[in-house]
């Protein structure tokens, strides 16, 4: 239906994640509309993401420069780490404005079934910061899901002989904020009553 530049460019928009084909088809018949000036401008703006982005060397978290600003940021906590399973948990977080502490990005998490291994995660990384004795508290963040349980509990097992004075944490899970305890599932139930707190 299209000739082949178009389609290949549907075809690259089809591979990003959450885009159909439809989505891909507008996409790319928007910067066929779009002046030349615009299809560079995104062209340079995806090659400068692929050339300057690199994870940060301490967290690994995604910035320009050795260093992320959160790391380098001398007012955010350094006692206290919050464990993520990739950089848009981080974003997700600064998002609330309620975390002063610093992160580290696991890069995934566990799943065996998928090939998913400890050591395919920056786990290693992520100890050696916790035995340098200034962190008292580890916040374990990754999702509600199987992968971010299991994630989750090799973390809690693992620290315990890594770094026993350290004090895991998980977010709590339960109830959303305007939620129907009728149209609640179990598990989500459960865990509100298991997480439940003095008012």
């Amino acid at each position: 239906m299209f000739a082949p530049p178009i389609q290949r460019l549907v075809a690259e928009f089809a591979k990003l994640p959450g885009v159909g084909q439809r989505t891909a088809q507008r996409l790319a018949l928007h910067v066929l509309r779009g002046t030349d000036e615009d299809a560079r401008a995104l062209a340079t703006a995806i090659s400068e993401v692929k050339a300057q982005i690199r994870p940060c060397e301490v967290c690994f978290n995604l910035t320009d420069t050795p260093v992320c600003r959160i790391c380098s940021d001398a007012r955010r906590d350094p006692t206290v780490i919050c464990v993520v399973e990739d950089a848009a948990d981080v974003v997700s977080l600064e998002r609330t404005h309620e975390f002063h502490g610093r992160y580290h990005v696991l890069g995934g998490a566990l799943s065996p079934l998928d090939g998913v291994d400890p050591d395919d995660l920056h786990l290693p990384e992520l100890y050696r910061r916790l035995r340098g004795g200034e962190v008292r508290e580890l916040i374990v963040a990754t999702n509600p899901t199987t992968s971010g349980e299991a994630t989750a509990l090799h973390l809690a097992r693992e620290l315990r002989s890594v770094a026993p004075q350290v004090r895991v944490t998980r977010l709590a899970a339960g109830l959303s904020v305007g939620a129907d305890l009728e149209y609640t599932d179990e598990v989500t139930l459960g865990r509100a009553l298991l997480g439940r707190r003095e008012l």
